[in-house]
């Protein structure tokens, strides 16, 4: 999106342009034209400038002041002299040149030409900023003017945080960005997600999603067996570990579906999600996520194992008690826990949480609440009568 202020005929002359030493003029035009936060420092040579700037961009730049006369196309006011300075930049191997037009008696800037070039964005519904990913600017010089463009023009407009997407296709962009004191927020596998908080104090933007969400499924068929899995890849602690189907839930799926889906690729045994018997909760798991683990009980409608080569050594029916028996399971306090639960339901003293979908007026979206339902008894539930 670019913002355009355009006053006065295209066609000017230009007359007296000339070198001089260190103007603070300079500063203004870096400042308003190029967008920088800060100017840091600067340094000075013969024929040309040196800026350090908040972002971090070397800046090497000459500067010129050119007396110019214009025309005023609204004819309301006379012609009149104005100054304009011109800044040529140097960013990350790349050139640019920007300008800035006023008048030196005060006026006005909107007699004068003045042109501003901001990032395609819309506004958030808290006051920040999203850029549209979908119109970004394809030459690396084009985008960090404009970057530094856009961030002074939504600090003068009271913008809170930016949200900044940046396809893979753009990510030379990223560290121009960064220098420009955007951070990290979260990457996949087709894009990076950059963020800026403008006002003072600590920013609100809400972080990185933090935990993972995993799901194990206890299959248990007529014959008192349980479905096992001996897994292709572990460590060494697990080998040779007859364990339950795990996995992780996929991006919009529901615990339920995971479940069923998991126990489908590792074995090819087709389930009925029955509820979910317990889930564990633990921290700095994979890549310092925390981690919760859905344990669902599931009804078995197939009966021939057909194992997943790529992540499963084996798969097979096992008499429950000899998969209780398992010197792992035991040793184990949590599995064991698991475990005595799911003996449990099955005898009827433990009552799992359901799958019920429900509105919330919120956000008006459908979504799935677990719970068990108390006001009727569940005949495969006993513990519900005692409740």
């Amino acid at each position: 999106m670019e913002l355009k202020m355009l006053v006065g005929s295209n066609s000017m002359s230009m007359f007296g342009s000339s070198e001089v030493s260190v103007p603070t003029g300079t500063r203004a035009c870096l400042s308003s034209v190029l967008g920088f936060r800060d100017i840091l420092s600067v340094r000075s040579s013969p024929g040309q400038l040196c800026y350090s700037c908040r972002g971090g961009y070397p800046v090497k730049c000459s500067y010129s002041r050119t007396s110019n006369n214009a025309e005023l196309s609204n004819g309301s006011m006379s012609p009149s002299k104005f100054v304009s300075d011109s800044c040529s930049y140097h960013i990350n191997g790349t050139n640019g040149t920007s300008s800035r037009a006023y008048a030196p008696n005060g006026a006005s800037s909107r007699a004068y030409v003045q042109e501003l070039s901001i990032l395609d964005a819309c506004d958030d519904e808290y006051g920040g900023v999203v850029v549209n990913a979908d119109n970004l600017p394809l030459k690396p010089n084009a985008f960090a003017s404009r970057l530094c463009s856009s961030l002074s023009h939504w600090r003068k407009t009271g913008k809170k945080g930016i949200w900044l997407k940046l396809p893979v296709e753009f990510a030379e962009f990223v560290p121009i960005a960064v220098k420009e004191g955007f951070e990290y927020h979260h990457a996949e596998r087709g894009y990076v997600m950059l963020t800026y908080w403008i006002p003072e104090g600590p920013c609100l933007l809400p972080a990185n999603a933090s935990h993972q969400v995993g799901v194990g499924g206890f299959v248990i068929n007529e014959n008192n067996e349980v479905l096992v899995v001996q897994e292709r890849y572990c460590t060494p602690t697990f080998a040779g570990l007859w364990k339950l189907p795990t996995g992780f839930i996929l991006e919009s799926e529901e615990i339920f579906e995971g479940a069923v889906r998991e126990v489908k690729e590792e074995t090819g045994i087709d389930s009925e999600f029955v509820e979910v018997i317990a889930f564990r909760h633990a921290h700095n798991v994979a890549f310092e996520k925390s981690d919760l683990f859905f344990i669902c009980m599931l009804k078995p409608v197939s009966t021939k194992i057909m194992v997943d080569d790529h992540e499963i050594q084996a798969a097979k029916w096992m008499p429950l008690v000899d998969f209780v028996e398992q010197p792992l399971i035991q040793g184990d306090k949590m599995f064991k826990k698991i475990i005595d639960i799911c003996i449990a339901r099955l005898g009827r003293r433990y009552c799992g949480l359901h799958p019920h979908q429900v509105i919330s007026k919120f956000d008006g979206k459908e979504s799935t609440l677990y719970y068990n339902v108390v006001e009727t008894i569940d005949a495969n539930c006993e513990a519900n009568s005692s409740s």
